[in-house]
């Protein structure tokens, strides 16, 4: 009798402690997700200021056709790329096709003092800092969710249950900053 006894309370001990293994690796993986959710929601910000930032420019240098060409292509690779690694990749294009309109305001001095221009510049700038900050959240959040998975004896829990590890958001080390789009001085 007291032997079945124990084993039931071990059985207990151990479904309770898999309980608590599993719903914590539940609560990071919803992290993950609202993270990434965070970014993407940036990400559109962004990518909804480019077709205002391309007319304000196009008014200015219409026949500078191709760079915004390049930067609408970007724009759309990017609102298409899917997963983070995509993502990043896509993200990192526009930021050298942005960079290109940037330059091109240099050569045109009404356009650097246009204030639509000026707004968009301030808007993308901040937008840019958001996506940093989420970008750092997301992973951070990642590392957390992905280092619970590879340790024991979440692991074990996580490899009966198919948690899988989560990618990065990550970009090239010349891609970290943000565009500069100070035009004073």
């Amino acid at each position: 009798m007291w032997t079945l006894l124990v084993i039931f309370l071990i059985l207990g001990v151990g479904a309770f402690i898999i309980v608590g293994i599993y719903n914590g690796l539940v609560k990071l993986r919803e992290q993950v997700d609202a993270a990434w959710s965070d970014i993407d929601v940036q990400l559109k910000r962004r990518h909804d200021l480019i077709p205002n930032l391309v007319q304000t420019v196009k008014g200015y240098a219409s026949h500078e056709k191709e760079t915004l060409e390049r930067v609408i292509q970007a724009r759309n690779q990017a609102i298409s790329a899917s997963g983070p690694e995509d993502r990043g990749e896509a993200e990192q294009a526009l930021n050298g096709a942005l960079r290109g309109i940037f330059a091109l305001s240099e050569s045109y001095p009404d356009l650097k003092a246009n204030q639509n221009f000026l707004d968009l510049q301030n808007n993308l700038s901040d937008t840019e800092n958001q996506i940093e900050r989420a970008r750092r959240y997301y992973n951070a959040v990642v590392r957390d969710y992905n280092t619970k998975i590879r340790t024991i004896p979440s692991n074990i829990v996580a490899n009966a249950f198919r948690f899988e590890t989560r990618e990065f958001f990550e970009i090239e080390e010349s891609e970290r900053a943000v565009p500069k789009v100070d035009f004073g001085s």
